[in-house]
């Protein structure tokens, strides 16, 4: 069973986001009201995934996000944002997050969020993920030589890449490509090994900064 700690400082938003949570099968092991209690909980309770609001007391969800990844905790921590937040974004994703759901997203969207970071994969609304690619690419230089790391991936590893970095999910790609779900994990490995990613969100920043989408 997944395990999440939510942290929020909303008693309502946690109540709603426990119960979607719950009735769909997803354990919640706790709750935090601010930044300092989210890596308190985190580093006690070792959850799989941890749900983040950014602005929050006592610690922001940012800097609570950098604190779990600097400790090497288990768990994988997706920013929770509105589009009244998004110029923090790439400041999360810089800090480590593993992912981004919008607060108005449907129920549907939130437990597969869950599922999907507790999985491996970096859950990303369409919407934020375009505006971190935005942001991104205008922080790089432009016409940068491709770099061995990308050279070294094979035909069928770059167009697993650019599927990625179109937003395609794993089970999305298997389909597209007809192969298993078992072959597209193995190929998404190798990738983030041969490109030194932390995460898949890294992998498809690099994807976009030089140009490798499907």
């Amino acid at each position: 069973m997944i395990r999440v700690l939510l942290a929020d400082d909303q008693d309502l938003v946690r109540t709603g986001l426990r119960l979607i949570l719950e009735l769909n099968g997803i354990k919640v092991v706790g709750e935090a009201g601010n930044g300092a209690q989210a890596v308190a909980l985190a580093a006690e309770l070792k959850p799989d995934v941890v749900l983040m609001d950014v602005r929050m007391p006592g610690g922001d969800g940012i800097e609570a996000t950098r604190l779990i990844a600097a400790a090497d905790l288990p768990c994988r921590v997706v920013i929770l944002t509105t589009f009244d937040l998004d110029r923090h974004v790439y400041d999360a994703l810089a800090a480590g997050a593993a992912g981004f759901l919008l607060k108005d997203a449907s129920a549907p969207q939130l437990v597969s969020a869950v599922e999907r970071t507790a999985a491996g994969e970096a859950p990303m609304a369409p919407q934020v993920m375009s505006r971190i690619i935005d942001r991104f690419l205008e922080r790089v230089p432009q016409a940068m030589p491709e770099p061995p790391q990308l050279r070294s991936l094979s035909p069928r590893e770059r167009e697993v890449l650019g599927l990625m970095a179109v937003g395609l999910t794993n089970t999305e790609i298997a389909n597209r490509l007809v192969v298993s779900l078992a072959t597209v994990k193995t190929h998404v490995r190798s990738i983030l090994a041969k490109l030194d990613a932390r995460d898949r969100v890294q992998a498809v920043l690099l994807a976009h900064r030089y140009g490798v989408t499907a």
